[in-house]
């Protein structure tokens, strides 16, 4: 299994966790981390805008993307959620192995 790191941006710490919390528990991402807070500066809409939003970073697999892709945009309260997949070239094979464990689909939980 080719393991990826996800990331996307949240509009506060309260749906940054939320949506942590529900990807590791449906094994989406063997592991999510909140990150601090960061002022993002983009044009919308054409406007200059500025906002402070909670970086998420996910780590799954290349497998579970499109059902991770499709909770990311079930729980995101952005009508254009960022959903960047970054590749993982190399990294530690026991941690890899890990997320790659972790991301199995669990019977109980469905596909």
């Amino acid at each position: 299994m080719a393991v990826i790191t996800v990331l996307t941006n949240l509009p506060d710490s309260e749906a940054a966790f939320n949506l942590a919390r529900e990807v590791v528990r449906l094994r989406l991402a063997a592991c999510a981390n909140v990150l601090a807070p960061a002022t993002s500066f983009y044009r919308w809409e054409g406007r200059e805008e500025q906002a402070t939003e909670v970086p998420v970073l996910l780590k799954s697999t290349r497998e579970r993307y499109p059902e991770l892709e499709r909770a990311i945009l079930d729980l995101h309260p952005y009508r254009l959620p960022e959903i960047l997949v970054l590749p993982v070239e190399r990294g530690y094979e026991n941690y890899l192995g890990w997320v790659a464990d972790e991301c199995k689909p669990d019977p109980d939980l469905g596909p």
